[in-house]
């Protein structure tokens, strides 16, 4: 059976999140059921990381195997026929190797996390972003940032239903952005790591947040991380800004010779 790779776009506010659910919508479900309009049965892909109900995807991975000999460009236009309305697209396709695995086989996985301080409620990009009415000083966000970087026990920064083995990650990235806007300014926090804890990223922002809005000093990042603690952490932050924004691997399987 050839198994081909999948580059995933995807908005997370319909859905319950990745995993299939027996009741609710899932991007998973959602996927596995455009694969069974192609190739009627039950189909199981796998994907390179499982995102919350809520969250985006711009470069989500996943793979699937298939009884057809399908070509690639033909294979993601009828998923993306079979997918419709779901706001789910099929980006690229790959033939890789049998033995290829979208989570086991990644090296990285980037995520991207939209901030945005304005009064006026968002409109067009509601659902798309975090927005909060008070101004955010970019410079001491990001120096609490730095406290984060490396190799460490992120425990404070850990959902209590993670279900990761243990909780010390290396984190290679951490950088934030400004986007200056017609109204208000966007902060774009650019996350980037092997791999991540249950809310990792979101309690990240939530607490960079207070440090920006002057609640926290920096160095109370460092403080709550060595705690490693739950109830250290800053607040939770909500899930419509997170992206899954892309995934690494050893040679990326939709580069084409």
């Amino acid at each position: 059976m050839p198994r081909y790779a999948l580059l995933v776009e995807y908005h997370g506010a319909p859905f319950a999140g990745w995993q299939r659910q027996t009741s609710l919508l899932s991007v998973q479900g959602a996927i596995e059921a455009a694969l069974a309009k192609l190739e009627p049965g039950a189909h199981t892909i796998a994907a390179a990381g499982r995102t919350d109900a809520g969250v985006h995807a711009t470069g989500q991975v996943a793979h699937c195997d298939l009884v057809r000999d399908w070509d690639p460009f033909r294979l993601s236009e009828a998923l993306n026929y079979h997918l419709k309305p779901d706001p789910v697209a099929i980006l690229d396709c790959a033939v890789v190797a049998d033995d290829w695995h979208a989570r086991f086989d990644a090296v990285e996985r980037r995520y991207l996390f939209r901030l945005i301080a304005r009064r006026a409620p968002l409109t067009s990009e509601a659902g798309q972003m975090w927005r909060v009415n008070h101004a955010l000083d970019a410079e001491a966000m990001q120096a609490g940032a730095d406290h984060l970087l490396g190799l460490h026990d992120f425990t404070t920064f850990r959902s209590s239903i993670c279900q990761a083995k243990s909780p010390v990650k290396t984190l290679d990235e951490l950088r934030i952005e400004v986007v200056p806007r017609p109204v208000g300014t966007e902060y774009r926090f650019h996350v980037r790591a092997r791999s991540f804890l249950h809310n990792q990223v979101r309690s990240f922002v939530g607490t960079l947040e207070r440090v920006g809005a002057g609640a926290w000093q920096p160095d109370d990042v460092a403080r709550a991380l060595a705690a490693q603690d739950r109830a250290a952490c800053g607040p939770v932050c909500p899930p419509e800004g997170l992206y899954l924004a892309g995934v690494g691997y050893p040679s990326d399987p939709f580069v084409r010779a």
